[in-house]
């Protein structure tokens, strides 16, 4: 049978994207693959850490996450 149509959420953006029980919008920083070595300690702590992202942006991203709120 047929899937009925219906809305559905962008993979890549739930993927990158984490939505707070307050509605903020989480992101995750970027340069921690690989070359670890040569970065401190330091900022490597700080880059596993989420991050909030600018509110002009927050509403781009609810869009794309039509299930979320």
């Amino acid at each position: 049978m047929r899937r009925p149509k219906g809305i559905k959420t962008r993979k890549a953006v739930a993927k990158r994207f984490k939505i707070t029980a307050t509605g903020k919008v989480m992101r995750s920083h970027a340069g921690k693959r690989h070359l670890l070595s040569t970065k401190s300690a330091k900022r490597r702590r700080s880059l596993g850490s989420s991050a909030v992202i600018d509110s002009t942006d927050t509403y781009r991203v609810t869009q794309n996450l039509p299930f979320s709120h």
